[in-house]
């Protein structure tokens, strides 16, 4: 009855850990396998590195782990950073990857600032994939980062229903954001599985 939350950042665990509350299962980090060295992302979309790091977790740790792969994707820069959103621009902080991001944009003559936040999401169990999902949320790139909430890109991603970019509406991130709606189709689920008592998870989750 033990899940894996398969991350070490902590902006992403203090936005999943709530959302698996009160479930029937113990839920671990990566706190408990301090010693294992986290893997190369290797794939070339989202979902294939969420599928790598799941895999690579449940087969280290033994039990069943979740693991997911998220990042901006920029329309007018054809998708970019897209899979390489925590790389882009080297070892460099966030403020200096907006910035390079905001210069490419800027030298674009009527540079379309459409943009999506994309979450994939998978669950291993040994080397078998049991379950997967997707979320995404629409915004625009906004010239200045605006805000404190958040983390990662989320000061220079306005989200028009809320008038104001993530970092702004912090408290309500979760209720649209990306992550927030991979992570609550797992939820649904793993109480799906519970209610049933049945499927590839049955040894995990029972009534």
């Amino acid at each position: 009855m033990t899940l894996l939350v398969a991350t070490t950042n902590r902006g992403k665990l203090g936005e999943i850990l709530p959302l698996l509350a009160d479930l029937p299962i113990e839920i671990r980090t990566l706190d408990d396998y301090p010693s294992i060295v986290p893997p190369d992302e290797t794939g070339s979309t989202f979902a294939e590195n969420a599928q790598q790091k799941a895999r690579f977790y449940a087969n280290r740790t033994g039990t069943l782990a979740v693991a997911e792969d998220s990042g901006l994707e920029i329309d007018a820069l054809g998708g970019v950073p897209g899979v390489h959103s925590a790389r882009f621009g080297g070892d460099t902080t966030y403020p200096e990857k907006f910035a390079l991001i905001e210069e490419r944009l800027r030298h674009m003559p009527d540079a379309d600032r459409a943009a999506r936040f994309v979450c994939a999401l998978a669950v291993a169990d040994d080397n078998r994939i049991v379950f997967e999902a997707r979320g995404t949320v629409e915004g625009i790139i906004v010239p200045e980062p605006r805000g404190a909430g958040g983390f990662g890109y989320d000061p220079i991603f306005y989200y028009p229903p809320f008038g104001r970019t993530l970092a702004e509406a912090a408290d309500r991130k979760s209720s649209v954001s990306h992550r927030g709606q991979a992570f609550r189709q797992l939820r649904q689920y793993l109480q799906g599985l519970g209610a049933r008592d049945q499927g590839p998870l049955k040894r995990v989750i029972k009534n």
